[in-house]
């Protein structure tokens, strides 16, 4: 799935405009598009759009990616954007009052293994 298949999801579409318009989407913007991406698309595709943040180079690019990739981050929660955007002026949602958005799992199929991970999350903090 190419990058531009994640604008089924209306906060990522969001992401992806601004990163097409040389906006600094901050570093909370750039972890999320990576976090999210890392599952759809490949390194190089991923890397070039994070450079289009008019603030954001090559190696800031790739080591993000490499961040990401290692720890195998899941896709943040809606509370944890609304969290994230609280602290930076980039808006990861354009309408946080909008309680559809924000959720990428409505919209975006990721492999198993993300809901796995999830669920055992989820067991571990409920025990």
């Amino acid at each position: 799935m190419p990058v531009d298949d994640l604008r089924k999801n209306n906060t990522m579409a969001h992401i992806l405009d601004a990163l097409d318009e040389g906006t600094d989407i901050g570093h909370y913007g750039r972890l999320t598009f990576a976090m999210i991406a890392q599952y759809f698309a490949d390194e190089e595709e991923i890397v070039s759009r994070l450079q289009q943040d008019k603030d954001f180079g090559e190696a800031e690019a790739r080591s993000l990616y490499q961040q990401v990739t290692s720890k195998d981050y899941s896709p943040p929660s809606r509370e944890s954007l609304l969290e994230w955007q609280a602290s930076q002026d980039f808006q990861i949602m354009p309408n946080p009052d909008d309680p559809d958005l924000g959720n990428v799992y409505q919209d975006l199929t990721f492999p198993e293994r993300v809901y796995e991970s999830i669920s055992s999350y989820n067991e571990k903090k409920s025990d």
